[in-house]
């Protein structure tokens, strides 16, 4: 069967690969053809898209929804698991809920090339197939999903909450979940910003992996995204090598990730190392190293580099909105949220569990305060927010 896509265009084409491979639209990149700068896409009914907007290609792939409501009972920001599983256990419970996902499905879980510890999955599922499944399953249920809508604020008004979305419409709910997740927190080293997409990569970007073949590889982080990224390059690449700053693994990693890691002849760990810059002509060459105990330098040839180095929450709108976030910026819920902000709740009863100091609007998965770092969690907290949604627009509880 053809590919519905066919990519070229070298590093311009990575957003297009990325968004391709969450949304598991089956695709072929041509990393040896086209003009060199330019993102081409080739749908397979003939249309050719040069450096379209990721907008654009959504609408050709029909991916690109539109609302079909005024007003929902429950919109949920946010398609990563938390999001997905709250779209599921709405819909199925007879709610009208929009999903506003400001990328694909997923969220930085759908980067993670296998996941192998998530329950009922003992062969490890992909994170784009796992988010893959449960879209097509909150679908099912008649939720709507509406892929790269960006929310830049929202607003309480007339018992319900006004969405502005980035392209300018808006979209009305009576309860509203933030499950937005955390982003990528960015490396300030020298020659990152020059050679993004041109073999330095923030996450697993597993869409890169036919390019890595037979070369070297480098890891940036200790956490299980980096293991799993490692892991999923070593079936590919020359050599995969993880840097840590700390003396192990063992303290951040997951011990069947260490045993893997161990277990695996082309993969090794690095520890005491610092990343001090990289460099390269239209593409990463060298990475420069330092180590921590002895301020050492070492310069390294390297074909890509993967930055798996933690997230940061996206709520940067939670202030204007009198909310409760901790100094990491997550979102401080239920009686937590009384403590952390005196004098802001305006209703008689507490606040539930998940919901954060503006009633009706709540909070799960990963950019919750307190919340557990795992997929199994996000799902479970997605799940459970539902049953609060339905309590807050009964008045009951």
């Amino acid at each position: 069967m053809a590919p519905r896509v066919v990519l070229t265009g070298g590093p311009a084409a990575y957003p297009f690969r990325d968004f391709l491979t969450r949304a598991s639209v089956d695709f072929e990149y041509r990393d040896d053809e086209g003009p060199e700068g330019v993102a081409v896409c080739t749908l397979d009914d003939g249309t050719c898209l040069t450096s379209p907007t990721l907008e654009e290609l959504a609408r050709h792939l029909g991916l690109y929804a539109q609302p079909s409501r005024d007003v929902y009972d429950f919109a949920i920001v946010g398609a990563g698991p938390a999001g997905l599983a709250a779209a599921v256990y709405a819909a199925s419970e007879g709610l009208t809920t929009a999903v506003l996902e400001r990328e694909a499905p997923g969220g930085q879980a759908g980067t993670s090339a296998k996941i192998e510890n998530y329950l009922g999955f003992p062969e490890g599922i992909s994170g784009a197939e796992l988010a893959a499944r449960a879209r097509d399953q909150a679908l099912k249920f008649g939720a709507e999903i509406l892929l790269l809508r960006r929310v830049e604020r929202g607003l309480p008004e007339d018992g319900s909450f006004r969405c502005f979305l980035a392209d300018g419409s808006e979209l009305r709910a009576r309860s509203v979940l933030c499950a937005t997740g955390v982003e990528w927190r960015r490396l300030d080293v020298e020659g990152v910003d020059r050679l993004l997409y041109a073999g330095v990569y923030y996450g697993a970007a597993a869409s890169e992996a036919p390019g890595v073949r037979d070369k070297d590889v480098f890891i940036l982080g200790g956490g299980n995204s980096a293991g799993q990224a490692a892991m999923h390059f070593a079936g590919w690449a020359r050599s995969v090598t993880i840097l840590v700053r700390g003396d192990a693994l063992a303290a951040t990693m997951s011990e069947y990730l260490c045993e893997r890691i161990e277990e695996a002849t082309n993969v090794s760990v690095r520890t005491h190392a610092e990343l001090v810059r990289v460099d390269g002509d239209d593409w990463l060459r060298t990475i420069t190293l330092r180590d921590t105990r002895t301020g050492e330098e070492e310069v390294l040839p390297a074909h890509a580099l993967f930055i798996c180095i933690g997230g940061e929450p996206r709520t940067q709108w939670a202030t204007e909105l009198g909310l409760a976030i901790d100094e990491w910026g997550y979102l401080i819920t239920g009686r937590q949220a009384l403590v952390a902000k005196p004098g802001h709740w305006p209703l008689d009863r507490d606040p539930y569990p998940l919901e954060t100091l503006l009633p009706g609007l709540f909070a799960a998965g990963d950019v919750r305060h307190g919340s557990t770092k795992r997929v199994a969690a996000a799902v479970g907290e997605g799940a459970m927010a539902v049953s609060l949604v339905h309590r807050f627009l009964e008045g009951t509880g």
